[in-house]
């Protein structure tokens, strides 16, 4: 089957998007555009806006974002072939042809579900059984009600070899091999899989068995035995409960990751039903993905013990390279030996919450892990935790992301490592010294005396009034330089409260979006308080930069390709220069304590260059006429 890109903007152009998510949100039209409360986290004031003319909805509280196809899989669960078919349907449209092998392998597919929908509802006729009843036993012991088995679906396998291959006789035995159920040995007559155990559905996004995983009853080995890969089923890309938890997480706009199943369903017990749990693997790239389009934080809760607090670590090494601005994980720390169904059962779903509300971000889980693992006491011990903890910031691919673990990092290792400052003398006038014999020894310039609070000041204080409007306004104008320079923004100070929120809204909402105009911008504005300052910078006069002026007449590329070089430099100026002011105080004061001559070029070096900065600033301030 071959969906080609003109396809499926044709059958975007066929649905209009506010009625369809009309049809489970109530929405209002608010202008242009369509207003309603976000279906994808809790909230009382309507954050969610539907653009029926670009056909995309965008949530400024969580961020959600798509098209009509993006809502079905999203908010209905629909797989996206699925979710293809339906709006086709509804927009008048065939879906083109499938491919003979493809759809020879979705008939096949589809029998297999038979196979382990058959599968299921034997195993849960063996548990309501009389021979079920040790197994209901033990289910209550675990503290596992009625209604949470049959939610579940929990189901027997009964102690035989041939038992549930009797029961299913009615299919080939090749499929019964083949969707995992019995087990094919050369030279030997096909035997059932599970035996002696009980059996625990796996289920698709969608609700569907595709495998099974087994507890065993009594004594034995393995504790726990999956399904394995079959057509329906590949563990490193499903998650445990995911069908129960993704509508789950959008009410509690959270998503919790456990080691295994029973943790999911004591968590479901007390109430918690956002949970999921790898099926018996590390968690992998794959399932991360899964996590991260519920939520954009999933909190990893695994076991106390060690080898919970290894695979804590190991998913977040996997983590590492994936990560993105926004995206990351957290850590529940457990107390040591006890699982989440340890704590629910101990301390109820409160308890287990509040251990959720105080979870590592994922920096902070990095830095104890590393600085508890050796002594920290000689020069070499801490140089190799300095390259242990830059070798997790290297391996993140994203550079925004990468470049701030660096700092965090650094910051980290500058506080554990601090070096006691030697305290300064006082500030005295400055007066020219006699010496013994008429001579006049040097003293100090009185420009070179330590900087006044003022001047050491500069870099905390950030930049305001003329500098930040003609700044602000500039982006307004020319998005695009949002997204070029969103790094060097972040570091920025903005001194006016107003203008910094409103540069801050700038950068969260369309720093990663590429081209986008000034029209767009302001659209996505309107809705936000900051949209007056906004539209108010974009009318001000008398800022005098060419990227501030509106531009009209024969020369419009020419002067458009000069504003937009000029607005890159004047970022590039109110960056570096609070910067090198800070530098140029602390020089000053080091030179002042040392009076040696590399001190004092230093000190000369860093003035140079903030009178070259000051310069080009006003260059660039005539670079357009008034």
């Amino acid at each position: 089957m071959t969906l080609t890109p003109q396809w499926l903007d044709e059958l975007r152009s066929r649905v209009t998007l506010s009625t369809l998510i009309g049809r489970t949100v109530k929405v209002t039209r608010a202008g242009r555009e369509y207003k309603a409360c976000c279906p994808f986290h809790n909230e009382k004031t309507p954050s969610f806006t539907i653009n029926d003319e670009k056909g995309f909805y965008h949530c400024f509280g969580c961020s959600a974002h798509g098209d009509a196809i993006r809502w079905m899989t999203d908010q209905r669960g629909l797989s996206f072939m699925d979710a293809v078919k339906e709006l086709a349907a509804e927009a008048g449209m065939e879906v083109p042809a499938a491919d003979p092998r493809a759809a020879q392998k979705a008939e096949e597919q589809a029998s297999l579900r038979d196979v382990v929908q058959g599968a299921t509802d034997w195993f849960t006729q063996q548990l309501d059984s009389s021979n079920g009843a040790p197994a209901r036993d033990y289910l209550i012991k675990r503290g596992i009600s009625d209604p949470t088995r049959r939610a579940f679906g929990f189901g027997l396998a009964p102690d035989s070899r041939s038992a549930l291959k009797e029961a299913l006789k009615k299919f080939p035995t090749a499929m019964l091999v083949e969707s995992g159920m019995l087990i094919a040995v050369e030279d030997k007559e096909p035997y059932d899989r599970f035996r002696g155990r009980l059996m625990i559905p796996i289920r698709d996004a969608r609700g569907r068995v595709i495998a099974f995983g087994g507890r065993i009853l009594g004594d034995g080995e393995p504790k726990y035995l999956n399904s394995p890969d079959t057509p329906l089923f590949d563990k490193g890309r499903v998650l445990y409960n995911i069908d129960k938890a993704s509508p789950a997480s959008r009410q509690t706009n959270r998503i919790i990751v456990v080691e295994g199943y029973m943790d999911v369903i004591a968590l479901a017990e007390a109430g918690i039903a956002d949970a999921v749990a790898p099926l018996g693997t590390a968690l992998t790239e794959a399932q991360l993905g899964l996590i991260w389009r519920m939520v954009p934080v999933p909190v990893l809760c695994f076991d106390g013990d060690s080898a919970g607090q290894k695979a804590a670590m190991r998913a977040a090494m996997r983590a590492l390279p994936l990560l993105r601005p926004g995206f990351s994980l957290a850590f529940a720390v457990l107390p040591a030996g006890q699982d989440p169904d340890d704590i629910v059962r101990a301390r109820g779903a409160e308890g287990f919450t509040a251990l959720l509300d105080e979870a590592q971000p994922l920096v902070e889980r990095l830095w104890a892990h590393e600085v508890a693992a050796g002594p920290l006491a000689t020069p070499e011990e801490r140089a190799a935790l300095k390259t242990r903890l830059l070798a997790h910031a290297d391996a993140i691919e994203d550079a925004d992301v990468r470049h701030h673990y660096r700092e965090a990092f650094r910051e980290r290792l500058d506080t554990l490592f601090a070096r006691k400052q030697p305290e300064r003398s006082q500030r005295v006038p400055w007066a020219p010294q006699q010496q013994r014999g008429g001579n006049r020894r040097f003293a100090p310039d009185p420009r070179l005396q330590p900087p006044v609070d003022e001047t050491r000041s500069i870099g905390q204080i950030g930049i305001g009034g003329h500098y930040a409007a003609a700044l602000i306004a500039g982006l307004l104008r020319y998005p695009a330089a949002i997204r070029r320079h969103e790094e060097a923004l972040t570091r920025l100070a903005v001194a006016d409260s107003s203008d910094a929120e409103l540069l801050r809204v700038m950068l969260d909402n369309a720093g990663g979006q590429e081209g986008l105009d000034c029209e767009g911008l302001l659209a996505i504005l309107e809705p936000m308080k900051v949209y007056n300052r906004a539209t108010t910078l974009l009318r001000a006069d008398g800022m005098h930069f060419s990227f501030n002026r509106r531009l009209d007449g024969e020369e419009v590329d020419a002067a458009r390709e000069t504003a937009l070089r000029d607005l890159d430099e004047y970022i590039g100026v109110l960056v570096t220069q609070p910067e090198i002011r800070t530098r140029l105080a602390e020089a000053t004061a080091d030179y002042m304590r040392t009076m040696d001559d590399e001190g004092h070029a230093r000190q000369q070096k860093l003035r140079a260059m903030d009178e070259e900065l000051t310069r080009r600033l006003a260059a660039l301030s005539d670079s357009s006429p008034g």
